[in-house]
């Protein structure tokens, strides 16, 4: 980006807010645009500040970070959102996956790991490896259904699309899947642009989630 990345940061916690203000405003053409208690207090400054990224704490009374982060991705033009949580445990990470964040970060985090996440995800990037996905996924018990919803969804996707899919949950930038596929870039983002629409989905971190879901990874 061209602009310093504006972020919006969500928790309950006064004290969590000051050191990750402190910690991350100015840092490395990052600012601070606003912060905000609670996901209904977060929906209300991404109205006001319109962010680049939310770093969204799971855990809060009212509105919770699951939900808000649900409502934000729903939009035309949505925030990229990364989960703030204290356990990597938590099935709370894969219901945030689920509804559209791009990857998760837990509090202890050294600040350049957050900052670097901020960057890679105001870049479009996920912030997941496919095997901490798989990891993730292991821990909770699948829904009754997942997998065949989600082999239904990928059977709509054309031969090269369904390639695409694979090569993205296994982790490889747009670069890497174009060498691999031989195609150009531009051709890997087309395939992105319809995929994302055909499946109904927000991010790379959710069509690799399909993808462990049909069993292809």
């Amino acid at each position: 980006m061209t602009r310093p990345v504006r972020i919006l940061i969500v928790d309950d916690d006064p004290l969590v807010r000051a050191a990750l203000t402190m910690m991350l405003d100015g840092a490395d053409g990052i600012v601070v645009a606003a912060v905000a208690a609670d996901g209904g207090a977060a929906i209300t400054a991404v109205d006001a500040h319109a962010p680049d990224v939310v770093l969204m704490d799971l855990r809060m009374p009212g509105v919770d970070g699951i939900t808000a982060t649900a409502r934000l991705r729903a939009r035309s033009h949505p925030p990229a959102v990364i989960a703030l949580t204290t356990f990597d445990t938590d099935d709370h990470v894969v219901r945030a996956l689920r509804a559209g964040a791009s990857g998760f970060l837990l509090k202890d985090t050294p600040p350049d790991r957050i900052v670097e996440a901020i960057l890679r995800v105001a870049a479009g990037d996920a912030i997941l490896s496919p095997a901490i996905t798989r990891r993730l996924m292991d821990r909770v018990v699948a829904e009754s259904g997942t997998a065949d919803r989600a082999r239904a969804a990928l059977a709509e996707l054309s031969t090269r699309e369904r390639e695409v899919v694979l090569a993205v949950a296994t982790g490889l930038t747009n670069a890497d899947i174009a060498a691999e596929l031989t195609m150009s870039v531009a051709t890997v983002k087309a395939h992105l642009t319809h995929i994302f629409l055909k499946l109904g989905v927000t991010n790379r971190t959710q069509i690799a989630l399909l993808a462990h879901d049909a069993g292809l990874v």
